[in-house]
């Protein structure tokens, strides 16, 4: 397990950076956190430092958006799924399983039965405004919080 504590909007982009650094094709990260934790944030973030240039956004309506840099990520929201059979009707179970792209989940408690089994999970936990707390390690899939 690792902790590290970000003062900044700063500090959390090099923490992003510091990870995406460690990542290879064929790993999903979760990130779990209340509304307003960063979630997105470090998403953007990591995908940034991943080699993709473009603008990254949200994919809150979307459920996933595909970004091509470095290597291909799949940044997927799973807040405003309703239920898992959503989830396997748009092929988001499928999509998971892609060996060849770097995955990245916010809201995975909402998907538990989609998800790969072998993750690395992110809680972020809100200290003050502008201080979160990031807590890494590595997830099976029933040991998920």
């Amino acid at each position: 397990m690792i902790k590290f504590v970000s003062h900044s909007l700063k500090e959390t982009q090099e923490f992003a950076k510091t990870t995406a650094l460690k990542l290879r094709p064929g790993q999903t990260i979760l990130l779990f956190g209340p509304m307003g934790s960063g979630k997105t944030t470090f998403s953007k973030a990591l995908i940034k430092n991943l080699g993709f240039s473009g603008v990254v956004t949200s994919p809150t309506f979307a459920l996933v958006n595909v970004y091509e840099g470095n290597v291909v990520v799949q940044h997927f929201d799973m807040y405003r799924l309703e239920n898992i059979s959503e989830a396997f009707e748009v092929g988001l179970d499928e999509m998971l399983q892609d060996k060849n792209v770097i995955n990245i989940v916010e809201w995975p408690e909402k998907a538990k039965a989609i998800l790969p089994t072998n993750t690395l999970d992110i809680h972020i936990n809100i200290v003050n405004d502008n201080t979160r707390e990031f807590v890494v390690k590595r997830g099976k899939k029933n040991e998920q919080s």
